[in-house]
C-alpha cells in the first residue's frame, strides 16, 4: 500500500523540483521575466492538465457497457 502511495508523490515532487530548479536557473541567467514566466507555464500545463484528467468521472466499466447494451435490445 505505501508503494502505491508513494510514487505519486514522488513524481510529482520530482517533477516540481525540477520545474523550480528550471525557473530558478532562468532567474540566475537575467533571462527576460517573459521567458521565465513561459517556462513556468510550460512547466505546469501537464500537471493541471493531468489534475483535470484525474477529477473526471471515471470511464464506464466493461460489465457497465454490455449491461446498457442489453437493456436497449429489451432482451
Amino acid at each position: 500500500m505505501l508503494n502505491t502511495i508513494a510514487r505519486p508523490w514522488l513524481v510529482s515532487g520530482v517533477w516540481f523540483a525540477t520545474v523550480a530548479a528550471i525557473i530558478a536557473y532562468s532567474v540566475v541567467v537575467d533571462a527576460r521575466w517573459s521567458t521565465t514566466g513561459l517556462l513556468l507555464l510550460v512547466g505546469l500545463t501537464p500537471a493541471i492538465v493531468a489534475l483535470l484528467i484525474g477529477a473526471g468521472a471515471p470511464p464506464p466499466t466493461v460489465a457497465e457497457i454490455l449491461h446498457s447494451v442489453q437493456a436497449k435490445d429489451g432482451r
